[in-house]
């Protein structure tokens, strides 16, 4: 399994995780965005989502399917984002793949149309004819 020692996904102790299985694990956000902010990373260091085996794909689907039932225990959220920021074009700032499971809240922004749209705020322009 490839692993980078510069890595702080790759270097990052088990003890660490929430929740595991054989492709990936589960760990909090070290700067979330909101309560419960969650991520969802391969064990083999790989830079893009579409790097990603069909296995990997199933497992971390596994494990987010889990920690969406944890999270909904544990902080009752309303809503969620999901997203993968894949290369550094698209904002992604550690080249270890890892999905962002964000749970969201009723008023935790003035205005939530649009979601994952609204990374280029000034395009998401349906919200502005509704």
């Amino acid at each position: 399994m490839s692993h980078d020692p510069n890595c702080p996904f790759c270097c990052l102790a088990a003890e660490h995780y929430l929740d595991q299985n054989d492709e990936g694990f589960v760990i909090r956000d070290l700067f979330p965005v909101n309560p419960g902010h969650t991520l969802i990373i391969p064990k083999r260091h790989v830079g893009s989502f579409f790097a990603l085996t069909r296995q990997e794909v199933d497992g971390l689907w596994q494990l987010m399917q889990r920690a969406k039932v944890q999270l909904d225990s544990e902080f009752a959220p309303i809503d969620y984002n999901i997203g993968v920021n894949d290369g550094p074009n698209a904002g992604q700032t550690v080249p270890h793949v890892h999905i962002h499971l964000m749970p969201r809240y009723v008023n935790d922004t003035a205005d939530p149309r649009g979601g994952v749209r609204n990374i280029i705020a000034e395009r998401a322009i349906y919200r502005q004819q509704t």
